[in-house]
C-alpha cells in the first residue's frame, strides 16, 4: 500500500513539474546564415545559453522583396496585438527594409518593402533594422543605421568604403501607416546595430561603435527616458579586445545577458551583468548553431515551440 502511495506521489510530481515547465517561456533566436539569401532561421533554448536549431537549420521564410532579395539581421518582436512582427535588411545598398507578420512564426504575411530612406537622395544603405514597442504611447518604433552622403563629415573616414552611419527611425501603430523618417541617435561617431529594450521607466540602447580610425568596433550603451530619446552619451565599451557587432539582449532575473557576433573570429560571444556596468565574459558557456549570424532573441510559449518542432 505504501509503495502504491509513493508511486502515485511520484507521478503527481512529474505531472506538476511538466505543467510548470509548459508555462515557462522559451527563448527563441531569430538569425540568418551566409549572406541572408535563404531567409529566416530559428533556434530555441530553455536557459538562454544552449541553443538548438529548428527545422534542421533550414529556412522558415525565404526573402522576396527588393532587387537583392536578402533577409539579413532579422528582428522579431511579439506585438501588443499578439502578432509577431519582423523587420530585416533586404540589401547592402537599398533605401528600405523588409517587413512581415505572423501568428505562429510558421505562416507569414506577404512581405512588404518599407522605403524608409527613399526621400534622402544621399542615402547609401539601411542596415540592421529593429522594432521596439512603447506601451506608454502604444507606438512601435522601427530604427536602423544609414549612411547619408555629405552628413556628419567630421567623423567621415575613407576606410571601409567611407560608410559613416547614424541611427534613424520611423513610428507606426499598425505597420500600415508610418511617420516621416527622423534622426534618432547622433553620438558623435559612426554607429550601427542599435538594439533598444525597456527596463522599468528607462530605455536602454545597446549599439556598436563602428569607428575605424582609431579603431573601436565594440559594443556600448546609451540611455533615455523616452523611446524616441534623447539618448545619453555612449558608455565606455562593454566588450573586449576583439571586433564585436549585432548585440541582442535578454534579461534573466536580475542579470543582463548580451549576445554579439565576434565576426572577425567567426564565432559568437556573450557577456553578463547585474548592473550594466560590470561585465563578465561567459562566451565559454554558450552553444549556438554553426554559422549563426546577427539576429535577435525573443520569448515564446512552450506550446508555440511545440508547433515549431513539428516543422
Amino acid at each position: 500500500m505504501r509503495k502504491l502511495f509513493y508511486i502515485a506521489l511520484w507521478l503527481l510530481f512529474i505531472q506538476v513539474d511538466a505543467q510548470a515547465q509548459s508555462k515557462k517561456d522559451v527563448y527563441l533566436f531569430a538569425y540568418f546564415k551566409n549572406n541572408g539569401q535563404d531567409g529566416l532561421h530559428l533556434a530555441y533554448s530553455h536557459n538562454a545559453y544552449q541553443w538548438k536549431a529548428l527545422k534542421n537549420d533550414s529556412s522558415f521564410l525565404k526573402p522576396t522583396v527588393s532587387k537583392d532579395k536578402l533577409m539579413r539581421d532579422p528582428c522579431i518582436i511579439r506585438g501588443a496585438d499578439g502578432l509577431f512582427h519582423m523587420v530585416w535588411t533586404v540589401s547592402w545598398k537599398d533605401k528600405g527594409i523588409g517587413y512581415a507578420s505572423s501568428k505562429d512564426l510558421i505562416t507569414w504575411s506577404a512581405q512588404q518593402f518599407i522605403p524608409v530612406m527613399a526621400k534622402e537622395d544621399g542615402a547609401r544603405n539601411t542596415w540592421a533594422p529593429e522594432i521596439t514597442y512603447d506601451s506608454g504611447t502604444k507606438n512601435y518604433m522601427i530604427y536602423w543605421a544609414s549612411t547619408v552622403s555629405g552628413k556628419f563629415i567630421e567623423t567621415a573616414s575613407k576606410m571601409e568604403d567611407a560608410y559613416n552611419h547614424r541611427i534613424y527611425y520611423i513610428i507606426t501603430k499598425d505597420f500600415k501607416t508610418f511617420s516621416e523618417t527622423r534622426l534618432l541617435y547622433e553620438p558623435g561617431f559612426n554607429v550601427i546595430d542599435a538594439s533598444i529594450v525597456k527596463d522599468h521607466r528607462k530605455f536602454i540602447m545597446f549599439l556598436k561603435d563602428e569607428t575605424r580610425e582609431p579603431v573601436q568596433k565594440n559594443i556600448k550603451i546609451a540611455y533615455a527616458n523616452q523611446l524616441i530619446g534623447p539618448y545619453s552619451k555612449a558608455s565606455a565599451a562593454i566588450t573586449g579586445n576583439y571586433w564585436a557587432e549585432g548585440p541582442t539582449t535578454v534579461k534573466i532575473g536580475k542579470s543582463w545577458l548580451v549576445y554579439f557576433d565576434k565576426y572577425r573570429d567567426h564565432q559568437y560571444g556573450a557577456i553578463l551583468s547585474t548592473d550594466l556596468k560590470n561585465w563578465k565574459d561567459v562566451s565559454d558557456q554558450i552553444s549556438l548553431p554553426k554559422g549563426l549570424r546577427h539576429g535577435t532573441i525573443l520569448t515564446i510559449k512552450q506550446k508555440e515551440l511545440d508547433e515549431l518542432l513539428k516543422q
